[in-house]
């Protein structure tokens, strides 16, 4: 699996944005990427150490779409805590 494929985007949330005043960033990942290949393709793309990674699988949910219902798709959302003095200026208002 190329790193590329593995992180897929940032979440921007207000929520995710207090996390990164301490050194934590949200990222929506491949539902086939584990802790291991996350650190991994955080140290490729970003050129960042991450010490450690906690992963979580967002639930789908059940919308209603007219007469009926449907269901959105499950995703997977990794929290990657960085090593003391690095960021990422992806985040970072210029």
């Amino acid at each position: 699996m190329d790193y590329n494929d593995v992180i897929i985007r940032p979440v921007l949330s207000e929520k995710s944005t207090e996390l990164s005043e301490n050194k934590k960033y949200v990222f929506r990942v491949s539902l086939r990427a584990n802790k291991m290949t996350i650190k991994k393709a955080m140290k490729a793309i970003f050129n960042v150490t991450a010490e450690r990674v906690n992963v979580i699988i967002v639930r789908g949910k059940r919308k209603r779409v007219r007469h009926q219902y449907g269901i959105t798709p499950a995703w997977k959302k990794a929290i990657v805590t960085l090593k003391e003095g690095e960021k990422i200026d992806l985040f970072e208002n210029r």
